[in-house]
């Protein structure tokens, strides 16, 4: 689904920004460019981004 319109950055981009590294709506905005134009898509994104970290977080916590 796409998120950011103006750039069009899909859920699986910032999803794999995550995976790769991105841990903050500020690293996100740098690479995806999400949230610089228009500032709609900001909501959904920090959506995505909780849910992915958290996500991560248990499977760790499962791991360990």
């Amino acid at each position: 689904m796409y998120v950011c319109l103006c750039h069009g950055v899909t859920d699986t981009q910032i999803e794999s920004a995550i995976d790769n590294g991105a841990e903050t709506m500020k690293s996100l905005a740098i690479e995806l460019k999400v949230g610089t134009q228009c500032g709609k898509c900001c909501q959904c994104t920090k959506r995505v981004l909780n849910k992915k970290l958290l996500q991560i977080a248990e499977t760790q916590s499962q791991v360990a």
